[in-house]
């Protein structure tokens, strides 16, 4: 017997070497300057990345939506469907050590040329167990743990998407509405000058071409507040589709009053393999490579089951006894590949080059994780550092507008300035809004790439 725990020991030792019965190990670094040589990635402040959604996103309106479509999305709802789906093939994958079990009662009647009538019947319950000496089971049961935390981190690559989305999409319905306002002013404020220009025509101060000019100007805004009502019912439609009902009209705050926290950081570039669900996905997905690619090699070695039956019978070989008498069996198999080594060598290569594919993919989705985090950070940067010239922009073009109207007023210019003038007003006071909903959309993006959102 102890020369068989030896030669166990030495064989077990032997297949461990080859692969057999090796673990994966997760990674532990990532490129160096994976988010950018000028991007600095200090964690003294708490990471965006692990913020709560509600601590981001305060305005109460947008947290009510993000709720909603937690409960209702169907990509969601799907996505926490395949959880479970995973959930139970890693318990039948478990379930595979333990013996099966199975009752097969069989009666017979049988009779030879008109005699008595014989009657014979068994009672077996059979039961087999493969014995895992080689890691076959082992391997599937950890490629199915591997491929079950990838469908959860899929489920949680959806969940940040959606919030990421409705955000996205509240904010621009802010923008847009902040865009609308500022053009109907700016249609009051034409057409009041329309007015103006025309009562000066008619006084002999100005001409037919200037209240042209003014009128065609009047009717472009016009047909600007149009084209923005009709961007506005679109973008409510695509929220009601993320939030899986019929289109209506939401409740909203708007941009200027919305706060977000300043004193924040991306953290540190290994944390993305903790938070961001699609670089956890990519590796889960190498992990199950590795437990196919050990499976594989499993595949060379022996098969050994333990087999057996027993039960209750009334056949003895040629004789019928009653009652019956117990029968029981016990039968061990060992089954060992001989001419399917070619098989077994082609798949084996098969399992070697799809963990090689496998291991790419995951390097790959480092780098891109790396890349949407510089790019998020370099958007809020310059959106964030713009903010103050387009505010001194508007304020600069308001001025130049009332002189240039004052000044037109009294003979000293021309229509042609003032035009330009209320246009260039009009065009910063859009570019002013517009980059207040970039620097929000990359926070937003920022949070997404860092794999905010979490449960």
């Amino acid at each position: 017997m102890k020369k068989h725990v030896i030669i166990l020991a030495a064989a077990c030792s032997v297949l461990s070497s080859c692969g057999v019965y090796t673990n994966y190990k997760p990674a532990a670094s990532v490129p160096d300057q994976l988010y950018g040589a000028e991007v600095t990635t200090d964690s003294l402040n708490a990471s965006l990345g692990v913020m709560p959604w509600q601590e981001l996103f305060t305005d109460p309106h947008l947290q009510a939506l993000i709720e909603q479509g937690l409960q209702n999305n169907t990509d969601y709802l799907s996505a926490q469907l395949r959880v479970k789906q995973a959930e139970a093939t890693l318990l039948a994958a478990k379930l595979a050590y333990l013996p099966s079990l199975a009752l097969a009662p069989q009666g017979v009647a049988s009779s030879f040329d008109g005699g008595k009538a014989t009657q014979t019947y068994s009672l077996p319950a059979t039961a087999s167990w493969q014995l895992d000496l080689f890691g076959s089971i082992r391997n599937a049961k950890r490629q199915s743990q591997a491929l079950l935390a990838q469908s959860k981190d899929y489920q949680q690559a959806v969940r940040t998407q959606l919030i990421a989305g409705i955000a996205n999409t509240y904010y621009t319905l802010l923008m847009l509405d902040e865009q609308l306002a500022i053009s109907r002013q700016s249609e009051e404020a034409w057409k009041e000058t329309v007015q103006s220009t025309r009562a000066l025509m008619n006084a002999g101060r100005s001409n037919e071409a200037a209240v042209s000019q003014m009128e065609a100007a009047y009717y472009q805004v016009k047909n600007s507040v149009l084209d923005l009502e009709e961007q506005i019912n679109q973008v409510k439609n695509s929220l009601s589709t993320l939030l899986a009902e019929t289109p209506r009209d939401y409740q909203r705050g708007t941009l200027q009053e919305q706060q977000f926290p300043t004193d924040f950081s991306v953290g540190v570039p290994v944390q993305l393999l903790s938070g961001r669900p699609d670089v956890r996905s990519a590796e889960r997905a190498l992990e199950a490579a590795f437990y196919t690619t050990n499976a594989a090699r499993s595949a060379f070695y022996p098969s050994i089951t333990l087999s057996g039956s027993a039960g209750w019978t009334n056949s003895a070989g040629s004789m019928i006894i009653n009652p019956g008498k117990v029968l029981a069996t016990a039968v061990a198999s060992l089954t060992q590949p001989l001419f399917a080594q070619g098989k077994l060598t082609a798949q084996l290569k098969i399992a070697k080059a799809q963990q090689e594919q496998a291991s790419l993919s995951f390097q790959q989705a480092l780098l891109n994780a790396g890349a949407e985090v510089n790019d998020a950070l370099s958007g809020y940067q310059t959106s964030h550092a713009k903010s103050d010239l387009l505010s001194k922009q508007v304020e600069a073009q308001q001025k130049a507008l009332r002189s240039t109207s004052l000044l037109m007023e009294h003979g000293n210019t021309t229509y042609l300035e003032v035009l330009t003038a209320r246009q260039s007003l009009l065009a910063a006071q859009l570019s002013q809004t517009a980059n207040r909903f970039s620097e929000i959309q990359s926070l937003i993006t920022l949070y997404q790439a860092l794999g905010g959102g979490q449960e």
